[in-house]
């Protein structure tokens, strides 16, 4: 019983080992076939990826030779052109060096040829000085002087003239003081009649445009009037377009605004465009031009006089006088002259030279001013300088000048005599309008009767007459000879204030065109 027991065990033992063995050759045999599966399966991934590796690597040598390629291409193209650069601006440098050298060898010559002309010029100058010497010993040998006493004599004879002339013009001076009384009363009424809005004013209150053409007056006037009431408007000026020919007549008794209207018209000639907008355009530039005007002839008139420190606004009124006339003398120019005679009646007399000056420049002050504010220009006058702060001297010495107050100082007395230098001197005021064309008309006359005069053109209120001779008729030789004959004769046959210069112009011109 126990060896059957023993044998089924040992049998079920061996059936066990048995079935172990079986099952673990069977799962060898099927690790093995799945092992083998996945190392086929590995071969044929690397193999795939040895192909395809392959392949970029075939595709990124060819890229990378290409880009190689295009970059020894540009390379050579960039080399190639600086080598061409550098061929050029080689060349440039020949040519420069070349050029440099004719200029040299020619600068060389020049300055042979120079120094030759120089050691000529030299000799020229040591016989010059030879010949000189020989003529001044020559000279002294026939008048019995020497050098010296030559020019002692001539000294004492022109000491003399001057003393003959300063003891006239003293005389004259004189003179003049003693007529103030009736020139005074004279320059009141005058200064009367200038002020109201009569005919006979009409000479001074009247500005002309010249025009290039006629077809301009209807640029002018615009549609149905249009632009000329827009400049009548803006300016306040009366345009006159009659049938004078090529020229538009400016009315109007404020200066400035005439001045203004003035320049707005002649700007618009020259633009061309003429209508409402543009004329505004055009008015307001002006009227900042006519300010700035102003303001520089204020300043010049100081700079004119040696008078510093004005009040900016006293300035801009200074100014102001440029366009306004006192009996057809200019204010600013009268105030400029006032104030330059008392500051040397000053220096002569050891007063204050500053003090007279600076009330002389703005003695007419209230001028600027008197059409807008009432009362007399010396009040307005006075008024002003208190205002920006003048000195009690400079206003008592401005406010004498017409005999309104007593002088209490020396200035005053300057200032009032100074005044009435300038306005009674010679020319200084306005003759009647007929006397003055006449004496133009004559004086055109005279010239124009010269043998080889072409024409002749009075200028500067009859100050300056201007001759334009044929270049063929009259030589330079000729002309000084001319020009004293000129005035020999103005002077015989003509009365005049002041004096007239005779200027004499000969002009050659070539022309020829290019073709």
């Amino acid at each position: 019983m126990d060896i059957i027991i023993l044998q089924i065990i040992i049998t079920a033992v061996l059936a066990i080992l048995i079935g172990l063995l079986i099952g673990y050759v069977t799962r060898r045999n099927i690790s093995e076939a799945k092992i083998g599966q996945a190392e086929n399966l590995a071969k044929e991934i690397v193999e795939k990826a040895n192909r395809d590796s392959e392949t970029v690597k075939k595709e990124k040598l060819l890229e990378a030779k290409e880009e190689i390629h295009r970059l020894r291409t540009e390379g050579e193209n960039e080399n190639k052109e600086r080598r061409n650069e550098v061929l050029k601006y080689e060349k440039r440098v020949l040519q420069k060096e070349e050029s440099l050298d004719r200029k040299m060898q020619s600068l060389e010559q020049k300055e042979v040829n120079l120094q030759k002309k120089t050691e000529i010029v030299s000799k020229k100058e040591e016989e010059v000085e030879e010949i000189k010497t020989q003529q001044l010993q020559k000279l002294e040998n026939i008048s019995g002087f020497t050098t010296d006493e030559a020019k002692d004599i001539i000294f004492s004879n022109a000491e003399r003239d001057v003393r003959r002339e300063m003891s006239l013009m003293i005389k004259e001076k004189e003179l003049q003081a003693k007529e103030e009384a009736d020139k005074r009363a004279r320059e009141i009424i005058g200064y009367a009649i200038q002020k109201c809005s009569a005919d006979h004013v009409a000479e001074t209150t009247v500005s002309v445009v010249s025009l290039p053409n006629d077809e301009m007056k209807g640029r002018i006037i615009g549609r149905e009037g249009r632009n000329i009431r827009a400049l009548e408007t803006l300016t306040g000026i009366d345009l006159i377009i009659d049938d004078t020919p090529e020229a538009v007549i400016l009315s109007g008794f404020d200066p400035i605004r005439r001045e203004v209207a003035r320049i707005a018209l002649e700007n618009l000639i020259v633009d061309g465009r003429i209508h409402p907008a543009r004329i505004e355009e055009m008015v307001e530039k002006a009227k900042k031009e006519v300010q700035n005007i102003i303001k520089e002839a204020g300043e010049q008139a100081m700079f004119d006089t040696g008078v510093h420190g004005l009040h900016p606004e006293l300035v801009k009124l200074l100014g102001r006088l440029k366009y306004r006339t006192s009996y057809g003398q200019n204010v600013l120019n009268h105030s400029v002259e006032v104030s330059i005679l008392a500051g040397i009646m000053a220096e002569e007399i050891g007063a204050d030279v500053k003090l007279a000056k600076r009330a002389g420049l703005v003695h007419d002050i209230g001028k600027a001013v008197d059409h807008e504010i009432e009362g007399t220009h010396v009040e307005i006058g006075m008024d002003l300088l208190k205002k920006y702060k003048e000195s009690k001297d400079v206003i008592h010495a401005m406010s004498t000048h017409h005999g309104d107050y007593e002088p209490q100082t020396v200035e005053a007395v300057l200032v009032t005599a100074a005044d009435a230098i300038s306005a009674a001197r010679p020319g200084a005021r306005r003759e009647t309008l007929e006397a003055y064309i006449k004496r133009l008309e004559k004086l055109e006359e005279i010239t124009n009767s010269y043998d080889g005069v072409e024409k002749s053109f009075a200028i500067q209120a009859g100050r300056e007459v201007r001759i334009m001779v044929k270049p063929e008729s009259v030589n330079d030789e000729e002309m000084h000879l001319l020009a004293r004959d000129m005035t020999k004769r103005i002077e015989d046959e003509l009365d005049y204030p002041g004096q007239i210069k005779v200027s004499i112009i000969r002009e050659t011109r070539a022309t020829d065109y290019a073709k």
